[in-house]
């Protein structure tokens, strides 16, 4: 099969061997925390072997991801595969679960990994927009109105990347639903739950329905991207087998350092630290970034509810022109186009990073850019 290159990637590739950026508008996961912070809690003498304990992944990990999941009641640890990311565990339900000819619906603005694998397997991909204007909220009953007798798979992403709209548990269950009344898998992608600021944080969507998935990670909101950790829940065991034999011909088993950290990532104790040290630095930022854009005329949002990105509209300019402009001298600022999303009139704005995303003087720069630029 032939993969296309998703525009995401292709600009964060054709960046890469650039002059390294001075700042950074689009960080989308937590503060990095280091290896040291680790230390005490690691076993000097751990083999770097596979856990020899499981092929779906360290049983003491499976059980932390139930646990944060809220799925303690709903699903067992054995209803767990540990992936090499949350983009791993996507790729393998996408892999086992669509063939040619197959229909898959997903939202747009969304994670574009699902038309990448889509166009490659050779599957219809069905996009259900989000309208900016409705806050990018999304439409249940669309979802439901786009299902027909060839949907195999609808994938969503909870909070939504990249607008950081919530699915509420209400719409939640009715897209639910409406997959069990067509016998339809759906899949949402949790990588930036537990980072909610406009309310709860919906039930995953494996404790809700017998086809339902659940994918996420330790990347975003904790920071630990560099790990490669993530999962699949699903109460459905053949599927979660399967998933299981295809991890086999690709990362094969798990990185067990990796295992072994996100174990004690997410320790109820230092996972609630965490989330919060996460969470009041990720407000803060979101506050001063929400009034940069109020106080600047060619740029407006709808402010995420969720999640550490959101996309802000620009007034005149294309974004890839942007984007391209403020990496060179003078600026050195890295910003995503929202070209990345089909959202050529958009950017991508992140609250991540920490202090070395040096967003205030970014933004600075930002604005001295778009001064610059001619109007239509």
């Amino acid at each position: 099969m032939k993969v296309e290159i998703h525009k995401l990637f292709e600009y964060l590739l054709e960046t890469a061997g650039t002059e390294p950026p001075e700042c950074f508008l689009g960080f989308s996961m937590a503060d990095p925390p280091t290896l040291g912070s680790y230390l005490p809690d690691l076993d000097p003498n751990l083999k770097l072997d596979w856990n020899g304990l499981s092929f779906q992944g360290l049983p003491s990990l499976r059980a932390r991801v139930i646990d944060q999941a809220g799925l303690t009641t709903l699903c067992s640890p054995d209803d767990v595969l540990i992936t090499a990311g949350t983009a791993e565990a996507n790729y393998l339900i996408f892999r086992q679960l669509l063939t040619a000819g197959d229909e898959i619906i997903t939202d747009t603005p969304g994670w574009p990994q699902a038309g990448v694998m889509a166009r490659a397997i050779g599957a219809k991909l069905v996009e259900v927009p989000r309208r900016e204007a409705d806050g990018w909220a999304l439409d249940p009953a669309a979802i439901a109105a786009a299902i027909t007798p060839q949907t195999k798979l609808v994938f969503l992403t909870n909070p939504n990347n990249p607008t950081g709209r919530l699915i509420p548990e209400a719409d939640l269950r009715a897209i639910a639903a409406a997959c069990e009344r067509a016998g339809v898998w759906l899949l949402v992608d949790e990588v930036y739950a537990g980072l909610e600021w406009a309310g709860p944080r919906p039930p995953s969507i494996a404790g809700i329905y017998h086809k339902g998935i659940t994918t996420g990670s330790v990347s975003k909101a904790l920071g630990l991207q560099g790990i490669r950790t993530g999962w699949i829940v699903t109460q459905d065991k053949s599927l979660l087998r399967d998933a299981l034999i295809l991890r086999e011909n690709s990362s094969e088993i798990m990185n067990i350092l990796g295992e072994h950290i996100a174990e004690i990532a997410l320790r109820p104790d230092r996972l609630a630290a965490a989330l919060e040290a996460t969470r009041t630095e990720a407000q803060a930022t979101l506050s001063r970034l929400d009034a940069f854009i109020t106080a600047t005329p060619r740029l407006s949002w709808q402010k995420p509810q969720a999640g550490l990105i959101g996309l802000a509209r620009l007034e005149g300019i294309d974004s890839d022109r942007l984007a391209k402009t403020l990496l060179k001298d003078p600026y050195r600022t890295f910003v995503l186009p929202g070209s990345a999303y089909a959202q050529p009139h958009h950017i991508r704005l992140g609250v991540g990073g920490g202090a070395a995303a040096r967003l205030d003087e970014g933004l600075a720069r930002l604005a001295r850019c778009l001064a610059t630029l001619p109007t239509p």
